[in-house]
């Protein structure tokens, strides 16, 4: 891949060239700004976006086709299997699993960052599939005559993995024809300890200088991501039917659809979704990842005749 700067030409539209901070006479300012925009909203992808509450849900996932998803305010995205423009801002990624259609775009999306002279970015895998991860990434390096510059972290059951004070990773098993993990978001918040509720300033700060721990960290989910997976991947841990914003698939819906072979290739049904309505305690469930072979128009008919109201109210059909 060609190296190119874009940053550079702009700087030099400003500055002259020169390092004058002031634009020369026959510069268009503006000409500069709508060049930045433009860069920065190129559209290569198809993408949809959600808001709930103070967070935001970005992506795309058909089955053998592509899945990518970010969440901006965390500042990490979930799977790499295309690599929207947009996204390339975006850090730290999550990948659930190595088939193509979940990974395929990751050398995309790490030249990316490279070519834009970005840091390198931090992905986060199975660790059974590190190894040849790094070997595909050196083919891609000799190939693109250009430095493949990213951390690559393996992950397994129930690491817990600390992104900043207030955020912090935990990853579950899930079930599917190759490794495969999901991934619960939690905020991490310091509480006072109930002991200690009721005691003055003045108490709790002299607790503290005597070196008594007067506070304990309290985690709350905010999002669950766990994709592809049959349904051992649902019940893998309790805070995934519990987290504010559950991404997950639903791969097939129809009845004729055999559940038995659904989840012997690592995906779920309608039904059980509708196996678990009662316990999802989620404020917005995403279903995603639909089959090629089926039509959208039918899949939300399904969901609109079959289930309850309670559930229906906080599903999101990603299509």
């Amino acid at each position: 891949m060609e190296e190119l700067d874009l940053r550079k030409p702009i700087e030099n539209a400003i500055t002259g060239g020169a390092g004058d901070v002031s634009a020369p006479e026959n510069v268009e300012l503006h000409w500069v700004q709508d060049l930045v925009q433009e860069v920065m909203m190129l559209e290569n992808l198809p993408l949809q976006s959600v808001k709930h509450k103070a967070l935001t849900v970005e992506g795309y996932s058909r089955a053998a086709v592509q899945s990518y998803w970010r969440v901006p305010e965390l500042k990490l995205g979930f799977e790499l299997g295309g690599s929207p423009w947009s996204f390339m801002g975006t850090q730290t990624f999550f990948v659930s699993h190595a088939h193509l259609d979940h990974l395929a775009a990751m050398p995309v999306y790490v030249a990316r960052r490279r070519m834009m002279k970005m840091e390198p970015p931090t992905i986060y895998l199975p660790e059974e599939v590190v190894e040849n991860v790094e070997r595909m990434l050196r083919a891609w390096q000799r190939l693109d005559r250009g430095r493949m510059l990213c951390t690559i972290v393996g992950v397994k059951d129930g690491d817990l993995i600390e992104l900043s004070r207030e955020h912090k990773v935990r990853v579950f098993l899930t079930k599917h024809t190759v490794p495969s993990v999901g991934y619960l978001v939690y905020d991490c918040r310091k509480k006072l300890k109930p002991e200690f509720h009721g005691l003055s300033g003045n108490e709790i700060r002299d607790l503290r200088t005597n070196g008594t721990e007067v506070t304990a960290e309290t985690l709350t989910p905010l999002v669950a991501f766990t994709g592809d997976t049959a349904p051992k991947g649902l019940d893998a841990h309790e805070d995934v039917l519990k987290a504010q914003i559950l991404i997950t698939e639903m791969t097939f819906f129809r009845p004729d659809h055999r559940k038995e072979k659904i989840h012997k290739f690592g995906h779920l049904h309608l039904d059980d979704i509708l196996d678990r309505a009662d316990r999802f305690e989620n404020e917005l469930i995403i279903l995603s990842h639909l089959s090629t072979r089926t039509h959208e128009a039918q899949a939300a008919a399904a969901l609109k005749s079959r289930m309850p109201e309670s559930l229906y109210s906080r599903v999101r059909l990603w299509t």
